[in-house]
């Protein structure tokens, strides 16, 4: 049955550039849909020159909020009337949600994050390591998950030295410079076989190269059993790199999680009651194919 769009319907959305592939719609439109309520979530393509004349459109047709993806988490933290603690630590904004008529900016990546390490391997993480490979913007949100989830030490590892320099150099006035450090992909093999918790944020291993890992079988070899291999990468499933790692005896967390749990946390912003979680994964799983994990 299609669902019933009239002029008291009310309006959430996803902005990027491009936005066309975004599975946000799916997950989102099934979890209202489940809850009965007259609300629609739309992918907005929103070019970068045109991202403050949209926002400002956006306050005029009464959005009520909206998830930023790709080329605008940083850029629009200007646009924005107050930004949460966790998204200034982060540096990017991921939901944005009108209130007072204003523009509220916050992260919910670090949510989505962590809560299937939460949930699943709950457990005192203060004497473990985490190693994270990639230094973009999805490892700032892994960083500070692991800060908030208490590690007692955080590697992240690049491939140019600069950009690691500039990294690490970005978090020196908060508490979590304090168990950082970074490091070249020289490192790893000294790391490895001490590492509790390794996540790989770079697109290694992303369609179309799906026979790619970011780490050989050799290196995840030295992965010692129990460890957690998690990729923020959900196409395919499971990636070459988790492979490898339930080779060795790993456990494996793919992107999906992440994904699901980052967008029910700003739905739950947005309509401020508890959202069907569960819904919005099966959505995901029933769209892209895939057999419940």
């Amino acid at each position: 049955m299609t669902k019933l769009i009239t002029g008291k319907t009310k309006l959430l959305g996803v902005i990027g550039y491009p936005v066309e592939h975004s599975l946000s719609p799916v997950m989102h439109n099934a979890a209202i849909a489940h809850l009965g309520l007259d609300y629609v979530y739309l992918p907005f393509p929103i070019a970068p020159e045109n991202l403050e004349i949209a926002i400002a459109g956006f306050a005029a047709i009464d959005v009520v909020g909206f998830n930023v993806t790709i080329p605008h988490k940083q850029a629009i933290v200007p646009l924005l009337s107050e930004i949460t603690p966790i998204a200034q630590a982060i540096g990017a904004v991921n939901t944005v949600s009108r209130q007072n008529n204003q523009w509220v900016g916050t992260n919910t990546d670090i949510e989505g994050f962590i809560a299937p390490l939460q949930t699943t391997y709950n457990q005192d993480w203060s004497q473990k390591v985490a190693v994270i490979l990639g230094n973009g913007g999805a490892a700032r949100a892994v960083v500070a998950g692991c800060h908030q989830l208490g590690f007692a030490k955080i590697y992240v590892l690049g491939r140019n030295e600069q950009k690691l320099q500039a990294f690490c150099d970005s978090w020196n006035n908060s508490s979590i410079d304090e168990n950082l450090q970074v490091g070249t992909w020289h490192e790893l093999a000294k790391l490895i076989p001490q590492t509790d918790l390794l996540v790989n944020t770079t697109p290694i291993g992303m369609y179309p190269k799906v026979d790619e890992s970011p780490l050989s079988a050799a290196e995840i070899a030295q992965l010692p059993q129990g460890a957690i291999a998690y990729d923020l990468i959900y196409i395919p499933k499971p990636t070459q790199f988790l492979q490898l790692a339930e080779k060795q005896g790993a456990i494996a967390i793919n992107g999906l999680e992440m994904l699901v749990q980052q967008g029910a946390a700003a739905l739950k912003i947005w309509l401020q009651q508890e959202i069907p979680v569960e819904v919005m994964r099966q959505a995901l799983q029933n769209h892209l194919g895939l057999k419940n994990s």
